[in-house]
């Protein structure tokens, strides 16, 4: 499930901004795309100016296009020779990515090859004696023609890797190095992957010195998090809070309502009943706000009240507790709350308060996320999210 924003949280770029030609233009727009999405804005300008790129994007966000435009672009159909080549792990992939770029390159006169393991070699032979400008493969069978001489890369000046962390399994990483060494040394290398895992880091190290870096994801897991409701009324919240924190092993928690103002009155009462707190909310001053945030972190208070200003990027080591005073309408609010970093094994505890009206919401999260969120028993084992 892609979130909206994937698709529509840009800065409002046009394609028109790049200054891409006539021709490329024409085939964007005739293929529907009107406006680029977050990944293109990123990374089509950045390309364009011969930088490396490690990006890292979902499918379906647009990513085949952020680098099928910049290679287009650069590529001189009067030129006879391989200019690019795209990498990705799968015929299927190939074949799609191949497409798109025929269909985005439909007025601009370029040469698009396909060429993956499991077909006639000798027919990928013949093909390479006419011009080829895109070359598209799997990376098996685009060393073996480049060892052969058949297919030739000292013109190549652009090397796309999609599903980069697929590309560095050991079944293609030997591969991709040694195709690299057939590239000259000025090569631009573009690096997209949904996943970062170490060969990758270290290909990276390697080979891209200084990439410029796109980080489109958050990546958000409920592993490890356990995961409560308490069913109550409206006028039992504070009080149920009241029964949590004594019953509760918190070493930091955070507490999210849904305005701004039950923010304030809930931190007021938090500090009524006799426990250290701080407040967060989209109506502080910046400055105020980083404050409290940098000693909330530094552990100078034990709970934080706060409003969905805050969710993303909630990295404190600390927090082994969520709670939902309120609780959020859509299941990505949900995720940002009570979702850890992945790359932070650690255990944590969600627990949201349900009124009559949640039931709803509730249920579609759990739907939304796979995930279960199950009545609160009368005592939580300490084990499930205390380290």
């Amino acid at each position: 499930m892609y979130a909206l924003q994937d698709v529509t949280a840009t800065k409002g770029n046009e394609f028109e901004d790049y200054f891409l030609k006539r021709e490329l233009l024409m085939g964007i727009y005739e293929k529907g795309f009107e406006r680029p999405s977050p990944i293109q804005e990123e990374s089509i300008p950045i390309a364009l100016t011969g930088s490396d790129i490690l990006a890292r994007a979902k499918n379906g966000t647009g990513k085949t296009a952020a680098f099928c435009i910049p290679a287009l672009e650069k590529i001189d159909p009067e030129k006879n020779a391989i200019q690019v080549v795209i990498l990705v792990p799968t015929r299927e992939l190939a074949l799609q990515t191949s497409q798109v770029c025929k269909e985005l390159g439909k007025y601009l006169n370029i040469q698009v090859m396909v060429s993956t393991g499991g077909t006639s070699l000798k027919d990928d032979i013949m093909r390479l004696y006419q011009p080829v400008h895109l070359l598209v493969g799997t990376p098996g069978r685009i060393l073996d023609l480049t060892r052969k001489g058949i297919c030739v890369l000292n013109h190549c000046s652009i090397l796309i890797m999609d599903e980069a962390d697929k590309l560095l399994a050991p079944e293609f990483q030997p591969s991709v190095e040694e195709l690299i060494h057939f590239l000259p040394a000025s090569r631009q290398l573009l690096m997209f992957s949904a996943t970062f895992p170490v060969t990758v880091k270290e290909f990276k190290e390697k080979y891209l010195p200084r990439p410029y870096i796109i980080n489109l994801m958050d990546e958000l897991t409920l592993k490890g998090i356990t995961q409560h409701y308490a069913f109550v009324e409206e006028r039992q919240k504070v009080h149920c809070l009241n029964t949590l924190f004594s019953k509760l092993q918190i070493n930091q928690s955070i507490i999210f309502c849904n305005s701004v103002n039950r923010v304030e009155l809930l931190a007021k009462k938090i500090t009524e009943l006799g426990y250290s707190c701080f407040y967060i909310h989209a109506k502080m001053l910046q400055d105020h706000r980083n404050r409290v945030f940098h000693d909330f972190r530094n552990g100078a208070c034990r709970n934080l009240v706060c409003t969905d200003l805050f969710t993303r990027g909630i990295d404190i080591q600390a927090v082994n507790v969520v709670i939902n005073f309120d609780f959020p309408k859509t299941s990505e609010t949900y995720l940002h709350r009570v979702g850890r970093s992945g790359r932070y094994g650690h255990l944590g505890l969600a627990v949201n308060l349900i009124t009559y009206e949640d039931r709803f919401n509730l249920y579609r999260i759990e739907q939304e996320l796979g995930t279960e969120i199950k009545p609160i028993p009368p005592q939580i084992d300490v084990a499930v999210y205390c380290q």
